[in-house]
């Protein structure tokens, strides 16, 4: 599908911001782009603190949860934390394991099987972690839409506390302390929290209230940045926008890793060919992350909270191997339901005229649907929901694009549904097969409504237009303090053209990789996926891209990565915003 290219706007600030920051022009636009406009926000930008974290008693109920767990602490009653089965949530649950263990707490955990069970609390699960001995549960990344279990927990004789940061329903009246910035009545400044986020906000409120009563006399504190690794994986996994108070953890998780206590995340760092004292948020996102998901999704997710929470490196190395075999299946099984889905999908003719796409299939393993959905979403750019059929339930995983709120919409088509819940891009459903083709025309029809011709297609934002001759080895190398790079804080991404191919060819079947020459200056690019497009490209092209630095064998020369082209006598994708 088409891509345009929007090229941004100069800023009149990005002068004055230069001169007062000591930027250049260029990394002023960039910043002006990402919200960062005053001075005085520039510092803690590329230098982030842990002493800018906001007060977690800022959160809604956070001194009732701390008060409540700490009575269980005092009681020496077993903790349970109840977490997800993704990589936030096991993040999460093992951040407050690993915390409680340090403290000499006794604490089990319980992970929700996603194929049995599915997401949240359950009340069987809830009746088995009585029957252990439990006195207090705490939620991490679920537990918000679970009022009912709660009241059951309750009823046994539990304690719950509840940390959690998905939708809350309108109405919400909370059974228990509930710490999710996304209340409504919750005033904390951000509210765009992971699971494994609060889980670390609450572990910083548990230490600073057991040091004003003197726990630690005589024995050393837990190092709480020892847990920020774990919380860069997590909100980087669940991608969450790395702005403000997540991009802060994540930068110093990075850091953080380099030296990582938790043997799993190296052995996993190692089968996935990176080292970590150059991992990057990226690495975590595409390289790391899957592995930790693909063992929740394909059913057991204790492999991977093994893997984060053990500190013995020969059992490190084993459950690495195990969640390496357990991703190469969940691709296998992705590709199946890929090539199945296609075969049955009309042609993209014919598609045009559709707002939203609802595809099911009986038989597909129900761990993957959500990254399928992903990939029909990122090929189609149209809200969509796959489904499996199984003894008249239809279950399964949406994704959408901006302009349209997924949670809103299935909100919309409650009467249709068994249950559903997630946030404005992603969510899980249930219904009944008999209500299907109800909630095909239904959703449908709230696309319609909601997103016009232009919301389909699919749109970058580019920073600046540049020369190939202004783009040498310290430029590109200052880029580097922007990152982390994720949502909401993108790599720099730029506009060149015309520029004269020199060389081109094709390398591994799909990577385009070619020499460029503009006004004197020739570098080297690579385009990853876009041979299949345009295999060998020639004359004169534009391009978008972003710069990099390629080292090989201790020589450093700089290297484009593109990101889209097209040929001079193409109809052009750029768009130029008006000044």
């Amino acid at each position: 599908m088409k891509t345009i290219w929007k090229l941004k706007a100069p800023s009149p600030q990005a002068a004055t911001l230069s001169e007062s920051s000591g930027l250049s022009p260029l990394e002023a636009q960039i910043l002006i782009h990402r919200g960062i406009a005053d001075p005085h926000h520039v510092g803690s930008f590329l230098l982030p603190r842990l002493a800018n974290l906001l007060d977690p008693f800022l959160l809604k109920d956070m001194r009732e949860a701390v008060e409540l767990t700490l009575s269980a602490m005092e009681r020496h009653d077993l903790i349970t934390i109840y977490g997800d089965f993704d990589a936030d949530g096991l993040t999460a649950t093992a951040l407050l394991f690993n915390f409680f263990s340090a403290l000499g707490v006794p604490v089990h955990t319980y992970i929700p099987n996603r194929l049995t069970e599915g997401y949240g609390l359950h009340v069987q699960a809830v009746e088995r972690i009585a029957r252990r001995g439990s006195g207090l549960i705490i939620t991490v990344d679920c537990g918000v839409a679970n009022n009912q279990e709660i009241a059951f927990a309750a009823n046994l004789g539990l304690k719950v506390v509840v940390t959690d940061h998905h939708q809350v329903e309108e109405g919400f009246t909370p059974l228990c302390p509930v710490v999710n910035p996304q209340r409504a009545d919750c005033s904390f400044p951000y509210k765009h929290l992971t699971g494994v986020g609060l889980a670390f906000f609450l572990a910083v409120a548990l230490r600073a209230a057991l040091r004003e009563r003197g726990a630690f006399a005589g024995r050393p504190e837990p190092n709480l940045k020892d847990y920020l690794d774990l919380v860069a994986l997590g909100t980087v996994a669940d991608m969450a926008p790395l702005v403000d108070q997540n991009r802060l953890l994540v930068k110093v998780g990075l850091d953080r890793i380099r030296t990582t206590r938790w043997p799993g995340i190296e052995a996993v760092s190692e089968l996935a060919g990176l080292t970590l004292d150059t991992l990057t948020a990226q690495d975590l996102a595409f390289r790391i992350a899957p592995r930790f998901n693909a063992s929740g999704r394909l059913g057991d997710a204790d492999i991977a909270l093994t893997a984060l929470t053990t500190h013995h490196p020969d059992r490190a190395k084993e459950v690495a191997k195990q969640l390496d075999r357990i991703n190469g299946e969940r691709q296998r099984l992705e590709r199946e339901v890929m090539e199945d889905i296609e075969t049955r999908l009309p042609p993209l003719a014919d598609l045009a005229s559709r707002r939203a796409l609802v595809v099911t299939g009986a038989g597909w393993h129900r761990g993957i649907l959500g990254i399928v959905a992903s990939r029909l979403l990122e090929k189609y750019r149209r809200p969509v929901l796959v489904l499996d059929v199984e003894d008249g339930i239809a279950m399964g995983s949406g994704r959408s694009i901006p302009g349209f709120n997924l949670y809103k919409a299935l909100r919309k088509l409650a009467p249709l549904l068994e249950r559903f819940g997630g946030h404005k891009h992603a969510a899980g459903l249930a219904l009944k097969v008999s209500n299907l083709e109800a909630l095909r025309k239904e959703f449908e029809n709230l696309a319609g409504e909601e997103l016009s011709e232009e919301d389909l297609v699919h749109s970058v934002d580019v920073d600046a237009e540049v020369s190939l001759k202004d783009l040498d080895l310290e430029t590109i190398r200052r880029f580097s303090a922007f990152a982390p790079f994720g949502p909401g804080n993108p790599e720099p991404l730029f506009y060149a053209g015309p520029c004269d191919v020199v060389e081109s060819r094709v390398v591994g079947e799909r990577h385009l990789k070619m020499k460029v020459r503009q006004n004197g200056a020739v570098v080297e690019t690579i385009g990853f996926g876009l041979a299949e497009p345009s295999p060998a490209p020639r004359g004169h092209i534009h391009f978008i891209f972003t710069p990099e630095i390629d080292r090989w064998q201790g020589q450093e020369k700089v290297q484009l990565r593109m990101i889209d082209l097209e040929s001079s006598d193409q109809p052009s994708k750029l768009q130029r915003a008006d000044l």
